[in-house]
């Protein structure tokens, strides 16, 4: 299942922003901090039924009313726990029940390709697929994730992610966006700092 979306910043620069994971992609269809702030993309059952076809390699059916409520209402969940984890916290009781309630019904079951006959359902329910993303929500907030849920290093930024490099050392929403203006930012200043040495020096002489 693919993780990461397109974000598109002031200047309508577009820039890829990868979560570490389907649960994380989930929360960033609502407002999130400073940077998206004004992120909310589950206007209308519409909505939600887009995102869920964008995110699912099988059909999921048409989202109701409800299935908004319920997308909402786990989304919220899911985005109060990744603040928590990134930064240290007690994750919310209230919203770990919340989780783990979607995450108890049948989710979106795997299939190998290749098959001659259909096995189960042609058409999953929009809650499965919530259920999908509660029990990825399970794994990403575990034990083994602990440390691993992180706030972008950049003062301006505050996307959280889950870092799944080998070595977790990963300290940029992204590359293309915080990560490159972080390396700007450094090259100036050691042009400055080189400069200045070179004016100390010639005075000096």
């Amino acid at each position: 299942m693919p993780v990461g979306q397109w974000f598109t910043s002031q200047g309508d620069v577009r820039w890829w922003f990868d979560s570490g994971a389907l649960a994380l992609d989930f929360a960033y269809t609502g407002p999130i901090g400073r940077v998206r702030a004004d992120g909310e993309r589950l206007r209308a059952p519409d909505d939600l039924t887009a995102w869920l076809s964008e995110r699912f390699p099988v059909a999921v059916g048409a989202a109701r009313s409800r299935d908004l409520f319920d997308a909402v209402a786990l989304r919220d969940a899911i985005t109060r726990i990744a603040l928590a984890a990134s930064r240290g916290d007690a994750l919310p009781t209230n919203d770990i029940d919340v989780v783990n309630l979607y995450a108890a019904t049948p989710d979106v079951p795997p299939a190998l390709g290749g098959g001659s006959r259909q096995a189960g359902r042609s058409i999953q329910t929009v809650g499965q697929a919530l259920s999908t993303i509660a029990r990825d929500a399970v794994d990403t907030f575990s034990p083994a994730n602990l440390g691993r849920i992180h706030e972008c290093s950049a003062d301006d930024c505050d996307l959280v992610y889950l870092d799944t490099s080998r070595a977790g050392t990963r300290r940029w929403c992204s590359m293309q966006r915080c990560g490159n203006r972080a390396k700007v930012r450094a090259h100036r200043a050691r042009k400055s700092a080189s400069k200045t040495a070179a004016n100390e020096s010639a005075v000096a002489a």
